[in-house]
């Protein structure tokens, strides 16, 4: 209990002891007073400015980290799976039965969610399989304006389809991005969760990648999505689309395609791009070898055109080369065509490794920049003498003698077992070619890896960050002679 006669003797004792010591009491001495000069004046203020900054570092390190893409409830309370995206499939009665069978390659009735949305009733064949996506036939759009010369108002209705797919789902469903595409777009979706998992799709976020062609980009937009490498947007943000869409749409009857006027009311709404170089529009032609093994080191999220394309395996058509391809995805989709350059100093050989895809072999050390760089092996978009292409990224000449390319070995089988590897990759002969021995009697070439598995916050960091991710190995160059491959991020153990 609170006694009011020892409280008073307590002040009473703490008063006489400062009495009593008088070193405890201040002493002021008055001092004559200064004008501060200007000079004084600045080298206090920096000085003051000095400590300040030496405060802020090392007590509010947050000021100076980068800034994060994830709310905490995204990486650890609920994270992102393939039954989270929603996605749509622009197509139309006539294309739909031919390209059916690339849809086929990466949805799952059991785990996916799709649409496919077409402008009338195809035929029957594929009404009720299981294998392929709901259909949705598309509403009418002949009241909205199209006025650009020579193009298909189908643009409109492709366009529309942002709004009708939100429209069809509810908002308890769980659908947290919809995603975009065309029905000849090939998506990678494992890699698609992880990449989307980066973001809060509680925030306004539009994801996709522009063209790899500079004039497209040019014509078009370089902010713009294209909509054949597909782009995905946030719940959010799709539903304020979706409400101000058909309004926004009356005012860009000029436009060519659907991914532009799309882009264009997401400007009005204030919201650019999230670039993500995964996506693959694909605006090329022909081989396009040199840009599945030079691959960014990103995760492939989408390859589009498919029919404007050489089959990416020899012997083999279009749908069987991805097929073939599926195989290396299903076992280990964060690798898929990465890139890993090795050297073996003692038979003097360089390796590229294109996980999933092909290995290729040079006489000699080649300059690691020039590896990276994509070989020349496609032609561009537009067709005809006199077009002039560049591209965005960095090209090489593609040797049209083949005894003066690399030898290349196509992916043949994957095994796996727990989370061990190994891809086997067969020789393509092109040409009768004289070749140093080390490298003429190489028939197959086996790639051991651990399968890549990577958490979000992993994924946030840059892609090139992943060497501690990896076990350190060993590259068998021949039966005697082992080096280490440390050159890029990835690390294998291969065997000749």
């Amino acid at each position: 209990m609170h006694n009011p006669q020892n409280e008073s003797r307590r002040r009473k004792r703490i008063i006489s002891f400062l009495q009593n010591h008088s070193s405890f009491s201040p002493k002021i001495k008055m001092m004559p007073s200064r004008t501060l000069t200007p000079s004084a004046l600045k080298n206090s203020i920096l000085l003051f400015s000095f400590l300040l900054i030496i405060y802020l570092f090392f007590y509010y390190p947050s000021l100076h980290a980068p800034p994060r893409l994830l709310s905490s409830h995204v990486v650890t309370a609920n994270p992102l799976t393939r039954r989270h995206l929603l996605f749509s499939i622009a197509s139309s009665s006539s294309s739909w039965p031919r390209r059916r069978s690339y849809v086929r390659l990466w949805y799952s009735p059991n785990s996916t969610r799709a649409l496919t949305f077409l402008d009338r009733a195809a035929d029957s064949s594929s009404a009720g399989d299981p294998s392929l996506p709901r259909i949705v036939i598309s509403a009418d759009t002949s009241k909205f304006p199209f006025t650009f010369p020579k193009s298909l108002r189908s643009a409109v209705r492709v366009a529309r389809v942002v709004k009708e797919a939100v429209d069809l789902t509810d908002e308890k469903a769980g659908v947290r991005w919809f995603v975009f595409g065309d029905d000849d777009t090939v998506f990678f979706v494992d890699n698609l969760v992880k990449t989307l998992s980066k973001y809060d799709d509680d925030r306004w976020f539009y994801v996709g990648s522009n063209s790899e062609g500079y004039e497209q980009n040019a014509k078009h937009s370089f902010g713009m999505a294209f909509g054949g490498g597909g782009f995905a947007i946030s719940h959010s943000l799709a539903r304020v689309l979706a409400g101000a869409l058909d309004s926004c749409l009356m005012r860009y009857a000029h436009l060519y395609g659907s991914d532009a006027r799309v882009f264009s009311c997401l400007v009005e709404l204030g919201v650019g791009l999230t670039p993500e170089p995964g996506f693959h529009q694909l605006d090329m032609r022909g081989d396009m070898f040199g840009m599945l093994s030079a691959h960014p080191l990103s995760p492939l999220l989408s390859l589009h055109h498919l029919d404007a394309i050489d089959p990416i395996f020899p012997n083999m058509n279009r749908t069987q080369a991805l097929q073939h391809l599926f195989k290396a995805v299903n076992v280990d989709p964060a690798r898929i065509l990465q890139q890993t350059v090795c050297y073996d100093q003692s038979s003097q050989l360089t390796v590229s490794v294109a996980w999933g895809f092909a290995v290729q072999v040079y006489e000699g050390n080649q300059l690691l920049p020039d590896l990276l760089s994509l070989q020349r092996t496609f032609t561009s978009w537009r067709r005809g003498s006199n077009v002039e292409s560049h591209f965005m990224f960095n090209l090489r000449d593609y040797p049209r003698d083949p005894c003066k390319r690399p030898i290349v070995f196509f992916l043949e089988s994957v095994l796996s077992h727990n989370n061990s590897v190994q891809s086997n990759y067969v020789k393509h002969v092109v040409g009768n070619c004289a070749r140093a021995d080390v490298v003429r009697k190489i028939e197959k070439i086996r790639v051991f890896s651990e399968k890549l598995e990577l958490d979000v916050e992993e994924v946030v960091m840059n892609w090139f960050n992943r060497l501690e991710l990896d076990y350190i190995s060993e590259v068998n160059v021949s039966k005697y002679s082992k080096v280490n491959c440390l050159v890029m991020p990835f690390s294998y153990s291969i065997l000749f």
